[in-house]
């Protein structure tokens, strides 16, 4: 059995040549992985082909090699795909999942360069530029290549090493056709024995923890009214704006900063906040009956998501039997009942359908120990961080038992921006963290 150095050295590094020719045709495919529906429907099964293409020669296919890949489509022109290096010990896995072959939208009229190709900055030529070289298709290549490499190099490995390339992680709106319609059909069992670590965060360092999602909109309604006679009027807007206050005010009341976030390095505690506003419209001198404040609650893992949703449908059921006692007005007419029209101001609070919860990693997993003292090995530091934004699906994937870390070799600056780029040189550097975990985990008994 091949022991840990040769390993590596057999491995060797990542070639730039490879991987950029590569990258340069999941980029040029770019304008048609843009997931937003119903203006962009992406075709997955573009990127998927490719990665089948550069790696056939060293596929049982063709007889050039032992990798095993396999194209998994649950919707048209929308594939997962699959590859896996046999080990020699059953039930002895480790798994690299997540490198997503979607991108998020680019207006071409709002950067600096064509996003729908992969271009080179003349003064740096480690800048690899265009949608999606951060995220996701530099870390597509980037395992593309680590699965080709061992394809021909042909290392004996106690470990099964397997890599799973999925559809549709940049919109929830349709459901089943990426990683949840493989751990469904029980496609991905056999990660559940090793570590799996999910390849879509950014900066080199593991991610140890992300922030659950809930989108909330909460409804105003009052009477409508001129506004040279307020006191006839409910003001929503007025009533909104309190009644937000409230319910922010309950909320941290209910959620403070918990002792765990400290543990795993949060740069905030959960938090509730308004982003949108909207209402029907009118004129400067009417005061609006309706109107709708939008926001979202962004969540440490350790709080639930379903409780919080029931929390805030109780805060706003308290406030309406009391409006008259729990909201503040403002100025002597401003009022959220009108009695003598037997009128009560009323607020509804809905949530959409793509609520995500958080994760915390285990800590003291094999996975995680792995992936520190490679990228301390490699980067020359380890740092891990936690972030209330939000990755979906990881947590639904914990939740069946897979044992999840995180991380990535894109810029975290550059996530979903314009004029997006990665640097070779940290994808290199993931390359080899790569290298380094399957070694550590072959030196077990």
């Amino acid at each position: 059995m091949a022991s840990p150095a040769p390993l590596k050295g057999a491995v060797g590094g990542l070639g730039r040549d490879g991987f950029v020719a590569l990258l340069s045709k999941l980029i040029g495919e770019s304008a048609r992985l843009q997931n937003d529906p119903p203006a962009h429907r992406p075709q997955e099964d573009l990127v998927a082909q490719h990665v089948v293409d550069a790696l056939r020669p060293v596929s049982t296919e063709t007889g050039g090699g032992p990798l095993v890949v396999r194209k998994v489509s649950y919707a048209e022109g929308r594939s997962n795909v699959i590859v896996e290096y046999p080990g020699t010990v059953p039930g002895r896995v480790v798994s690299f999942v997540g490198m997503h072959m979607d991108v998020v939208p680019a207006n071409p009229s709002e950067w600096d360069f064509d996003p729908f190709s992969l271009t080179f900055d003349s003064e740096d030529k480690d800048k690899l530029r265009g949608r999606g070289t951060t995220d996701c298709l530099g870390h597509v290549a980037l395992v593309a290549q680590l699965m080709r490499r061992l394809g021909e190099v042909k290392p004996p490995l106690k470990h099964s090493v397997i890599a799973v390339f999925i559809a549709n992680e940049e919109n929830s709106s349709v459901a089943g056709i990426g990683v949840d319609g493989l751990v469904k059909d029980g496609l991905l069992d056999k990660l559940k024995t090793g570590p799996l670590f999910w390849i879509d965060t950014a900066d080199k360092q593991p991610c140890i923890g992300t922030g659950g999602m809930i989108p909330w909109h909460l409804k105003a309604t009052g009477k409508l009214f001129h506004s040279g006679l307020a006191h006839k009027a409910i003001n929503s807007m007025e009533m909104n704006m309190e009644a937000l206050k409230e319910i922010q005010k309950r909320f941290y009341t209910d959620f403070p900063p918990h002792e765990k976030e400290k543990v795993y390095k949060f740069a905030t505690p959960s938090t509730m906040k308004p982003t949108k506003w909207s209402y029907p419209g009118g004129g400067l001198n009417q005061i609006p009956g309706e109107c709708t404040i939008s926001g979202d609650i962004r969540l440490t893992p350790f709080y639930s998501t379903l409780h919080v949703v029931e929390k805030l449908k109780g805060y706003v059921e308290d406030i309406n039997e009391r409006l008259e006692t729990v909201l503040d007005t403002r100025g002597p007419v401003s009022k959220y009942v009108l009695p003598d029209e037997n009128l009560r101001g009323r607020l509804e609070i809905t949530f959409d359908g793509d609520v995500m919860n958080g994760v915390a990693c285990n800590l003291e997993s094999r996975g995680f120990k792995a992936l520190c003292k490679a990228t301390e090995e490699i980067v020359g530091h380890v740092e891990p961080y936690s972030i209330t934004g939000s990755l979906p699906l990881i947590r639904e994937l914990q939740d069946e038992g897979f044992d999840v870390q995180t991380a990535g070799y894109g810029l975290l600056k550059t996530y979903h921006a314009k004029n997006e780029y990665c640097l070779f040189s940290d994808m290199a550097q993931g390359f080899q963290v790569f290298v380094s975990i399957i070694s550590q985990l072959e030196e077990e008994a």
